[in-house]
């Protein structure tokens, strides 16, 4: 069962006024659900052609089973003196999470990291550390405590995003994006359909319709009622 919830104009600089956004509520996603099924059913009577589906990127990760609770991880003495030096929002100042990014890319990597960051500090300049980890920061996502029974899960990145949000248009007839979205005013798309987009997506998405906390909300239909041509897509829809 899902639930439109009440939709918003978005009111953005970075947008076209005319776009408005339907938070959709779902049951809670599990891993090998048949997501596109799920989003297919969610969305019908909602989403239409010309209309863009926005599915949290935490939302196919979990479908697809890429994720590890917390407390399988291990984390070594590098990790957890690295992550208490972390800022408190960053998801590496959890050790766990930390740790998954130094078995991904390797001790020497990481150091290279912390080095870039102590020599960026002395010229006055900061992300040094993210500057060389950035892709393999960015495919993790720690565990935010906030939906049980995966408060304490560590949430890898989607597998094929594009082609995942391709199935969805393919299926509903809407353009479809799988996108990273929080409550700091920051939004990338990961993958999205041949019509969708992205940048419109993106921009549409920085308020964050889906919520960060118990929403349950982890799809949100972009609507177009402006004047003139339709932002949310960049050919006809699929």
């Amino acid at each position: 069962m899902s639930v439109a919830t009440r939709g918003w104009a978005v009111t953005r600089p970075e947008v076209p006024a005319g776009i408005v956004a339907v938070p959709v509520r779902t049951r809670l996603i599990s891993p090998n659900d048949d997501l596109v099924t799920l989003i297919a059913d969610a969305v019908a009577g909602i989403a239409r052609a010309g209309d863009a589906v926005a599915v949290s990127e935490t939302a196919v990760a979990i479908a697809q089973g890429e994720f590890v609770p917390a407390e399988y991880v291990r984390p070594s003495r590098l990790a957890y003196l690295l992550a208490r030096r972390a800022g408190a929002l960053a998801t590496v100042n959890q050790p766990e999470s930390l740790q998954l990014v130094i078995d991904a890319v390797g001790v020497p990597t990481v150091l290279r990291a912390v080095v870039a960051q102590l020599l960026g500090r002395l010229r006055g300049r900061r992300g040094g550390f993210y500057e060389v980890l950035g892709e393999a920061i960015a495919a993790i996502d720690g565990y935010t405590g906030t939906m049980p029974p995966f408060e304490r899960a560590i949430v890898f990145a989607p597998r094929e995003p594009d082609r995942f949000a391709q199935d969805v248009c393919d299926r509903t007839g809407a353009a479809c994006a799988v996108v990273d979205a929080n409550d700091l005013q920051k939004a990338k798309v990961l993958g999205a359909s041949r019509d969708a987009n992205r940048a419109t997506i993106a921009a549409a998405l920085l308020d964050n319709p889906h919520g960060n906390g118990d929403e349950q909300t982890p799809l949100v239909v972009l609507k177009w009622r402006g004047q003139g041509p339709n932002p949310l897509l960049v050919q006809a829809p699929c």
